[in-house]
């Protein structure tokens, strides 16, 4: 069998609200885990807990996904700044 190789570069990535997107996934991690709270006991009946858990899981990532994104946010810009002064001509550290 032949190794497939690309006769096309790969596109640029998407970059579009990501600090916003992962803040709306996580707030609705959470808003689903809240909601099934009250279902507690037919989730545990039905031996379905997991689905309750796994809510507040995906909360509890989110929240880790959004510190990263904002951070990742924040190099970004700093380069661009950094980028921006370097094409100006100043060389100053930050």
């Amino acid at each position: 069998m032949a190794k497939w190789t690309p006769r096309h570069e790969a596109p640029e990535p998407l970059e579009g609200p990501v600090v916003a997107t992962i803040t709306g996934g996580t707030i609705l991690w959470f808003a689903m885990f809240l909601v099934q709270l009250p279902f507690y006991g037919w989730f545990a009946e039905r031996e379905l807990l997991w689905w309750v858990w796994t809510c507040a899981a995906g909360g509890g990532l989110g929240l880790i996904g959004i510190w990263y994104v904002r951070g990742r946010d924040a190099a970004l810009k700093r380069h661009a700044a950094q980028q921006a002064r370097a094409a100006a001509g100043d060389q100053r550290p930050e």
